[in-house]
């Protein structure tokens, strides 16, 4: 199947400024990026789109997806933990919601059930239900007896040849990422985002593991010593960060080639701007969000001015942050840390493609057709790509999965 998307502005994902053009999608991949008009005129096609001057950009990457955390824009839930499932129901529903949303890739940092996310990628794959690409996790490992983070489990014990064994254990289920939660959480259980939660061993024994089955690491750290930690087990992806001091940065930077960032602003910004009702205490939550938040106004820009890839991933799946406003972490981006709408949306596209190890996250030719016609610049504003009715064209892999008008669909 042989498709051309024309009368567009093509943002490619790499920052520069939309040009105009043209581009021809065959099969799962995109064929040619065109910008001459005879060139355009003389493509022949199945399938003709007229993106009536809209912005042809990249799907959007969520570096730091929660499947399982239930709550979306079309169902919250009001407790955190749900029953089995119930939960696989909601890891569906959101991996639509995000698709929904342009979402067209999601890497995860963790699940509240063990062997979901892996059923949900043979799912997806499989056509049997819509959905991102999606980097597999599992239960987020936090070690055992420790309080400060309520959402993991310790897995085989403590111990190097425990976290072998948890290793073992993820390349068998077909998990891609390990979530290894490294420090504890202020917003859970105040005080506690400067405790480290494992030893030197164990890091060194996940890290080496996980180098030997193939799998990737993201880690849960905050302090300076769980960031080095981190950074020592050769994790691909660091969330939060918020205490780093000079010498972690020195250490991020170092590594700049080698690592991912998400700082993951959504939570921080929706907690504070939560008004729960009487019997719920968010006081620890709201302090702690507008503390990292501050931190991270100077940490940030930091860490881009060194080159770290900086991604967006805002811990959405709470009933106060859900699914489906991910991409108010553009404008998060933006308002606190200082990037350009345009430098933003390369944090959600190419260098989410990069985290990703895919090629997806640029129009270019040779990648894969994860495509999104929004209504309007986002290079202008990024605000219009919270709004679902604004993206009138979603198509995953040259397929359509939200077309603008009456479009043949692949079989």
């Amino acid at each position: 199947m042989r498709h051309i998307i024309r009368n567009i502005a093509i943002f490619d994902g790499t920052g520069s400024a939309p040009v105009a053009g043209a581009v021809v999608v065959e099969d799962d991949r995109i064929a040619a990026v065109l910008h001459d008009a005879a060139a355009i005129a003389a493509v022949e096609a199945d399938s003709v789109i007229d993106g009536q001057g809209g912005t042809l950009m990249p799907g959007m990457v969520d570096s730091h997806a929660h499947l399982t955390w239930g709550s979306s824009v079309e169902k919250i839930y009001h407790q955190f933990i749900l029953p089995p499932e119930e939960l696989k129901v909601a890891a569906w529903r959101n991996a639509r919601v995000l698709l929904d949303h342009g979402f067209t890739s999601l890497y995860s940092a963790g699940a509240l059930g063990d062997q979901i996310e892996p059923e949900l990628v043979r799912a997806i794959d499989a056509g049997e239900t819509p959905g991102p690409r999606l980097i597999p996790s599992t239960l987020e490992r936090s070690p055992e007896g420790e309080e400060g983070v309520e959402t993991g489990d310790v897995f085989n014990g403590r111990g190097p040849d425990a976290m072998r064994a948890f290793v073992a254990y993820c390349a068998a289920e077909g998990v891609k990422s390990l979530k290894l939660v490294i420090s504890g959480e202020d917003a859970l259980k105040p005080g506690s985002s400067g405790d480290v939660l494992y030893t030197d061993a164990e890091m060194l024994a996940a890290g080496e593991a996980a180098r030997e089955a193939g799998l990737w690491i993201a880690t849960h750290a905050y302090s300076p010593r769980a960031i080095e930690l981190a950074l020592e087990a050769g994790a691909r992806i660091l969330y939060h960060c918020s205490f780093a001091n000079d010498a972690a940065i020195d250490a991020m930077a170092a590594k700049k080639d080698d690592i991912f960032y998400a700082p993951g602003p959504g939570v921080s910004v929706a907690a504070l701007e939560a008004s729960p009702p009487p019997h719920i205490d968010m006081s620890s939550m709201k302090a702690s969000a507008a503390e990292r938040l501050e931190l991270e106004k100077a940490l940030v820009p930091k860490l881009k001015a060194r080159g770290v890839r900086i991604l967006p991933g805002g811990d959405y799946g709470f009933p106060f942050n859900p699914h489906g406003r991910n991409a108010r972490d553009l404008e998060h981006f933006v308002t606190h840390y200082g990037f350009t709408p345009a430098e933003a949306l390369n944090a959600a596209t190419m260098l989410g493609g990069q985290l990703m190890g895919q090629r997806v996250g640029q129009v270019k030719t040779g990648y894969l057709a994860d495509l999104l016609l929004v209504d309007g610049d986002p290079t202008q504003d990024v605000r219009i790509l919270q709004d679902a009715h604004n993206i009138k064209m979603i198509m995953l892999g040259g397929r359509m999965h939200k077309s603008p008008v009456a479009q043949p669909v692949t079989a």
